[in-house]
């Protein structure tokens, strides 16, 4: 499933014009023209990523996302700020307020492209660590050593399933993560930890334990 992205500016040309650019990069888009708007759509879409103008009407961008950033769910969301307000106390409040990059209008959407792939793959690897800490204080090591194959059941998380299930098809890491929209290393790390669990020493014998004992 494609990541999606939120993007809110009252200008409908520049909304047009960001959509477009990143549907062609593979990304989901949502539209909001105003930041009231733009905090409803998050809250019922959860989306990956925000790009927001600052200065819109009902609720501009600084409050938008200060109250977005009140929300345990988007305390590392990322966030892009696409503005003409272009002063040093701007881009102050801007960081201030929890934005993760401060862009100025006019902006090259080759630039605005890159950024967002980039936030989005730290994003994923922050995503990953936390998900491996919480999946090891739950299974400590010596659990995952000696009860993850009772009735040749492998306890899988949802993205260590979706890494596996294109491990299975012969997918090397690199097409895995366009797949799946994160970066290599964080594919990387996900092997690691199928080959861990596994007790497996390369991709051929985690293929062939998986298929052998239909875990999947």
């Amino acid at each position: 499933m494609p990541l999606q992205i939120l993007v809110t500016d009252d200008d409908f040309t520049i909304r047009r014009l960001i959509k477009d650019c990143l549907e062609l990069n593979g990304y989901s888009v949502i539209l909001a023209s105003n930041g009231e708007e733009a905090l409803s759509l998050a809250m019922k879409y959860h989306p990956h990523l925000l790009i927001s103008d600052i200065k819109m009407p009902y609720k501009d961008g600084f409050h938008l996302v200060k109250e977005l950033r009140q929300n345990p769910h988007f305390r590392i969301f990322p966030v892009i700020f696409l503005t003409n307000k272009n002063s040093t106390e701007d881009k102050i409040n801007g960081y201030q307020a929890g934005c993760d990059v401060y862009l100025s209008k006019p902006f090259q959407l080759e630039e605005l492209s890159a950024i967002v792939r980039h936030l989005l793959e730290r994003s994923q690897i922050i995503q990953s660590e936390l998900l491996f800490t919480e999946t090891e204080s739950i299974y400590p090591p010596s659990e995952i050593d000696n009860n993850m194959f009772k009735q040749n059941h492998l306890y899988l998380t949802n993205r260590e399933k979706e890494v596996l299930r294109l491990l299975i098809k012969g997918l090397s890491n690199f097409k895995i993560a366009e797949e799946l929209y994160l970066s290599p290393k964080t594919v990387e790390k996900y092997i690691s930890t199928l080959l861990k669990k596994s007790h497996s020493a390369n991709r051929t014998e985690l293929v062939s334990f998986v298929l052998t004992n239909k875990i999947m």
